[in-house]
């Protein structure tokens, strides 16, 4: 179901885009440049087009993050255009992506960040520019792992001060100016 990314995989090159664009060049996540200046992002696009066909791959990709040494892959982009279009299914689909990390027992050893290009925080109206800090040019899962959170917490332990910044960031480049730059990511072709 999963295939990993090949040179001119569009969804990747667009994804790779955004983070290069807009995770670490907005500083939305300070800890970001490190593993993709370092070639340890794995970014996978899935071709499923059922939930089904995702879960499996999520489960096929944190087995795979977790018995991966994090010198070779720090963290898994799962990258799913085809299913969870609608960010009601997405968010929803959220709890199964838990429930799975439950039953692989990588609770307390990974998580899973959510980014959706109709991300929404809960209390935001629809075209709040804040919930452009979580959209993405397609649906995906961050894979993370948690010893990874823990070194950027202890080297930054204040960490809502980042989810401050990043709004206050959404709120100076307004509308035309996180449009703008999507447009740039989704006209990469890597």
């Amino acid at each position: 179901m999963a295939a990993l990314a090949t040179p001119d995989d569009a969804v990747v090159a667009q994804t790779r885009a955004w983070v290069d664009r807009m995770v670490i060049g907005l500083n939305l996540c300070p800890f970001a440049k490190a593993p993709q200046v370092k070639g340890r992002i794995r970014y996978v696009h899935c071709a499923a087009a059922t939930t089904e066909g995702l879960l499996q791959t999520l489960g096929d990709e944190l087995q795979r993050l977790a018995r991966t040494a994090p010198e070779e892959v720090e963290t898994t982009l799962l990258i799913h255009p085809q299913s969870l279009t609608h960010f009601a299914h997405y968010n929803a689909f959220l709890d199964e992506a838990e429930a799975l990390l439950a039953r692989l027992g990588l609770l307390g050893t990974l998580q899973i960040a959510s980014f959706h290009p109709h991300y929404r925080f809960a209390g935001t109206r629809p075209d709040d520019v804040t919930n452009a800090t979580n959209r993405s040019p397609f649906p995906m899962l961050h894979l993370i792992r948690e010893s990874s959170i823990d070194r950027a917490v202890a080297a930054r332990p204040d960490t809502a001060s980042i989810y401050r910044a990043n709004q206050a960031t959404m709120r100076r480049l307004g509308k035309r100016g996180i449009a703008d730059l999507m447009t740039q990511c989704r006209e990469a072709n890597g």
